[in-house]
């Protein structure tokens, strides 16, 4: 049969050839984007090889780990469909802080918990949609390949780039000090729990707690117990080696200085890319978390007692003035603004936007006010009260639980994983700035990284309250990339285009007094 060409196919393919073109333009720029972070000769953030597409198969890696066919998640071009972008910001967002919201709801009540996450959700998703139009308020600059330090350095000039800096060297110092506070516990709670099995010994902790096999404990009641680890044996084992063992193997005194010795060789690679393949097991653990905390829900039932402004004995007002330290530690859990236009700038549909921005900040709200709802709810009250729920929910359940020790396990393998990407970051953002080069000396890295360290062991050491430290460090940071700076940079593109209104004035006014009254309130509550 004779080959027939429709004018209307002739038209496809044009397109076809301007978008490829335009790809093509895009993986320029986001390469050069890149290569601005690291020296010439480190190859970390270069883009290698297999990143170039190939003529008959183009494979880009999802955030669960797994190299999919552009035609299965994509366009055919690279680019990201809306649900894999959705899934990346939820990804990127679940961290730490999850396992503080039930201690955050129980320090501002059980109401106004519920109300200050949808609240805080519905704030910080606004200053992170002003964060991805901030660029495009800037006229007759290619802004494409631009982050919001950028954005930053061009509306307040160095003062917009140093500050920009030290909030971000925050951000990150506040969430490898948080790690090394957790993994400290975890490789705690790990080893005792080995110990224990392989020795056969039979270990009651002394602190108050429920009976049965759906073990809850409370932790801070005996926090003045003479016995640091809070344990003792009744059955068979060397009573002289575990006595051997509590001494060496102290939650505060011992554990977080053996970590030094396979992190601080972690930290000093030039590139620690390798552990960015085990980033699927942060999905994991959250997965396995939501699972947990279900499954002990189901078990344990519903314990809940509505006193409006009055306190009991068993239960916490729904109404608290402690509600700051909720908001502190919500700031950090919504926090994406200092990186969510590079996860926007692969997705498909670019007019879609706000749009899978809006439904995976619903997602990650979603997430949090389900574990902290069932884990606050299910807290059996009485016998315990609500306020022993710690500052890690998992604390409250025995060592020798085997869904906590599964959920331990997971939790410590994966933040030993991502603790050097962190401090890679950090390093880069930080020598590079004063050096020009991420890796000038090794004495600088061993330097800087033993300072990090340092400071991760201390918390650990005399403050190991991950709630204080994520609603310290949250409240700092997002003073300035959450409320501060997305704000004025809306209020003086307004003006310069001679569109700024007064409600719109006193909005961004007031969102900016909301991000320091959050901050203060942090040191005097």
């Amino acid at each position: 049969r004779p080959f027939h060409v429709e004018p209307t196919n002739i038209v496809s393919v044009n397109d076809d050839i301007q978008r490829v073109t335009d790809e093509a333009s895009a993986m320029n720029k986001r390469i050069h984007y890149y290569s601005r972070l690291t020296s010439p000769t480190d190859r970390a953030l270069i883009a290698p090889d297999h990143v170039l597409p190939d003529p008959d198969e183009i494979y880009v890696y999802s955030p669960l780990g797994t190299a999919f066919k552009v035609d299965s998640c994509t366009d055919g071009y690279g680019k990201n469909s809306s649900i894999v972008t959705i899934f990346m910001i939820w990804n990127t967002m679940m961290g730490t802080s999850i396992l503080s919201i039930p201690w955050g709801i129980k320090q501002a009540g059980f109401t106004s918990g519920i109300i200050l996450i949808i609240l805080m959700g519905i704030l910080t998703l606004y200053c992170c949609y002003r964060v991805v139009k901030s660029r495009k308020m800037i006229p007759l600059i290619d802004t494409s390949n631009w982050e919001f330090p950028d954005v930053c350095k061009y509306y307040f000039g160095s003062f917009g780039q140093w500050s920009s800096l030290l909030f971000s060297m925050v951000s990150l110092v506040g969430a490898m000090v948080v790690y090394w506070v957790l993994m400290s516990n975890f490789l705690f709670n790990t080893g005792k729990f080995i110990y224990n099995f392989v020795h056969d010994i039979n270990v009651t902790e002394i602190v108050p707690g429920t009976n049965g096999s759906n073990k809850v404990i409370c932790p801070s009641a005996a926090s003045s117990h003479p016995p640091q680890n809070r344990s003792v044996m009744f059955a068979s084992g060397n009573y002289t080696g575990f006595e051997l063992f509590e001494m060496w193997w102290h939650k505060s005194q011992t554990v977080p200085f053996y970590l030094i010795a396979v992190l601080l060789p972690l930290l000093n690679l030039k590139s620690p890319s390798f552990f960015s393949k085990f980033n699927v097991l942060g999905t994991v653990s959250v997965v396995y978390l939501v699972f947990l905390v279900t499954l002990k829900a189901a078990h344990l039932g519903i314990h809940l007692e509505y006193n409006w402004f009055t306190e009991n004995d068993f239960f916490v007002p729904e109404f608290r003035i402690l509600f700051p330290q909720l908001t502190g530690i919500l700031t950090l859990a919504f926090f994406i603004h200092n990186c969510v236009i590079t996860l926007l700038q692969n997705n498909r549909n670019q007019e879609k936007n706000v749009r899978d921005l809006s439904i995976a900040y619903f997602l990650v709200g979603l997430t949090y006010l389900y574990v902290g709802v069932i884990i606050f709810a299910s807290f059996p009250s009485p016998p315990l009260s609500k306020e022993c729920i710690e500052q890690n929910f998992l604390d409250n359940f025995p060592s020798d639980d085997i869904m906590s020790f599964v959920a331990r396990i997971f939790l410590l393998f994966q933040m030993m994983t991502v603790y050097p990407l962190l401090g890679y970051l950090a390093r880069v953002q930080l020598l590079r700035q004063f050096f020009g080069n991420p890796y000038p000396s090794i004495f600088h890295v061993l330097t800087l990284n033993i300072a990090i360290v340092g400071a991760g062991v201390a918390m650990a050491r005399f403050y190991p309250n991950i709630g204080g430290i994520i609603r310290y460090s949250g409240a700092t940071c997002g003073l300035a990339f959450v409320f501060v700076y997305p704000s004025l940079i809306y209020v003086i593109s307004m003006h310069r285009a001679g569109q700024l209104t007064w409600p719109a004035l006193i909005i961004h006014v007031f969102i900016i007094l909301l991000g320091l009254a959050n901050l203060i309130a942090q040191f005097l509550l």
